[in-house]
Parts: structure tokens; C-alpha cells; sequence
């Protein structure tokens, strides 16, 4: 396989290569080294990053649920662009979980609550401070109503117990 990454990799791409990615490391055909090389070319742009994120954080494989240092190493090196994911993938995968529940579906639910999970995971292992900023970010802009976050909250249309599932899971970080 030919890891070539290009810089103007699009979302689709990122898709796919992180699914190729995830299915090489399940079968053990990288060394340490290359999977830290590909997440951190990935993850160095924005829709490598959203693209790596999608795919790792709904994967069927439990290497999301206990990243490797390999992983933690990559993604620590584009803390501006994954600070603001993880941040952005915990709050959608907190209301998600809300929303599923309220239309019966609990499979859908789940998911959303493993995607929260392992989003959680990522930050308490990276503990970036940038992350933490973020994450402060988005509970004062929930509890004022206004702030950094609010175009983002606005744009999804959360209500007030999505909100909520939020900033306490936010809450839960930065204790």
C-alpha cells in the first residue's frame, strides 16, 4: 500500500484511507513508527483530521477504545485542529445519543455513546491544554448562552438537555 498522503487531500479520501489505515493496524501490517507517520500526515489538515475521526471513533475495532501511543504521539502534534474536533465530536456524540433515544433507537444511541466515550478517552490521554481551553470554551458559551462555541450550537440546533449532556461531560474532563 502506498501511503502517500496529498496536501490537498479531500474528505472523502481521508475516509478511506483511515479505513485502510484501521484495517492494516487491526492486522498488525505497520510498524509503530509508520502509523505514527500517517495519523500525523492525516490529521494535519482539516479534512484528514475529520475524516480520520469519523472513521476511528465509530470503527468496530477496539483499537479506538485503547489508542496506542503511536496514535496519542500523532494526534498531539495538530493541536489546534484536534483540540477543535475532539471538542466539536464530544459535544455531537453527547446530543446525538439524546436525539436516538428519543426516536427508539437504541442501537444508534449506543453508538453515539461509544463514540462520546472514546472521544473522552483521546482527550484525557493527550491532556492538551489547548483541549482543556476548548473544552472551558464550550461549557461558558452553554452556560451564557453566548461565546466562542455559539455559531456551532446554533448551526445544530441543540436544546437545552442536549446542552446539558454536554457540559456535564464536560464537566467530568475538566475535574
Amino acid at each position: 500500500m502506498n501511503w502517500h498522503i496529498p496536501d490537498n487531500l479531500s474528505f472523502e479520501n481521508a475516509l478511506q484511507l483511515t479505513e485502510t489505515l484501521i484495517d492494516a493496524m487491526v492486522k498488525k501490517q505497520l510498524k509503530n513508527y509508520e502509523i505514527e507517520e500517517i495519523i500525523t500526515t492525516l490529521v494535519s489538515n482539516k479534512n484528514g483530521a475529520r475524516g480520520f475521526f469519523v472513521i476511528y471513533l465509530t470503527s468496530n475495532f477496539s483499537i479506538a477504545d485503547n489508542p496506542s501511543e503511536e496514535v496519542i504521539n500523532a494526534l498531539k502534534k495538530s493541536p489546534d485542529i484536534v483540540s477543535e474536533l475532539l471538542v466539536k465530536n464530544l459535544a455531537m456524540s453527547s446530543a446525538m445519543a439524546i436525539t436516538h433515544r428519543r426516536n427508539n433507537d437504541e442501537t444508534k444511541a449506543q453508538g453515539s455513546d461509544q463514540v462520546s466515550q472514546r472521544t473522552s478517552n483521546l482527550i484525557q490521554q493527550m491532556n492538551l491544554e489547548l483541549t482543556q481551553q476548548k473544552l472551558e470554551e464550550l461549557k461558558q458559551t452553554i452556560i451564557n448562552n453566548d461565546g466562542t462555541y455559539q455559531p456551532f450550537l446554533e448551526k445544530w440546533g441543540y436544546d437545552q438537555e442536549q446542552k446539558q449532556v454536554m457540559k456535564n461531560n464536560i464537566e467530568k474532563l475538566l475535574s
